[in-house]
């Protein structure tokens, strides 16, 4: 179906043009439509001839006078704990399997290297932790999302909800136990195209607010699915 008003090609039962504002649902004139149009539309009657934009965030606002809404807070954390579990489950059969070996051949030399190796095992499984645990965080929002990274330089990244073409979570066995997973974010974001966000609790909770808040922002903005 095309536009009245500017020619260009717009998806089918469409209620206005996402380019130049004009109503597609009436065959009439725009005189005559501004005569039929309920007085509750306000501001849109009052000036059939405004500015097209003016126009498109009149429709697409959820305030009076285009007013955009207020954006707000939906969801914020980071990596979770359970989230290693697994992996503390293998350390620990290693160090297990490690203690066997220094107890059936023992030696002095063997039996502190046998220490060691378990020490520097969980040392390294506690710096990972923590790295994760306090380098990471996120937050979304009715119309982005945060991706915050770092410790000792703090970076920020942030991916539109409306340019979110997809958003998928995937949970191994151990995972769908303990209630984590990892969330996976195509957009059309250059910066991060493909974001990957682990360790999230509840995971499939937060996948669908996340899609709720894409639906909801796309659909606040006039915009269809398929054209994005």
């Amino acid at each position: 179906m095309k536009c009245s008003g500017c020619g260009i090609e717009v998806v089918d039962k469409s209620v206005y043009c996402h380019k130049c504002g004009e109503r597609l649902d009436s065959p009439v004139g725009e005189g005559a439509l501004s005569e039929q149009r309920d007085p509750a539309d306000g501001a849109l009657d009052q000036a059939p001839n405004c500015d097209p934009a003016e126009r498109i965030r009149e429709v697409t606002g959820s305030g009076r006078g285009g007013v955009e809404p207020k954006e707000q807070e939906l969801w914020q954390g980071g990596y979770c704990l359970k989230a290693m579990a697994g992996t503390w489950a293998l350390s620990l059969l290693a160090s297990v399997a490690v203690l066997v070996v220094g107890f059936v051949f023992w030696k002095p030399l063997l039996w502190w290297c046998v220490l060691a190796a378990i020490v520097l095992l969980w040392l390294y499984q506690i710096v990972i932790l923590l790295r994760r645990r306090l380098g990471v965080h996120y937050r979304l929002t009715t119309q982005r999302f945060f991706h915050e990274s770092g410790i000792l330089i703090h970076t920020t990244d942030l991916i539109e909800v409306i340019d979110m073409d997809d958003v998928t979570y995937r949970q191994t066995l151990i995972d769908r136990m303990t209630g984590v997973g990892t969330i996976r974010i195509v957009s059309s974001d250059r910066s991060h195209p493909n974001l990957s966000i682990d360790g999230i609790e509840k995971v499939h909770e937060v996948a669908a607010m996340l899609q709720d808040a894409r639906h909801a922002e796309r659909i606040r903005r006039g915009l269809h699915i398929e054209q994005i």
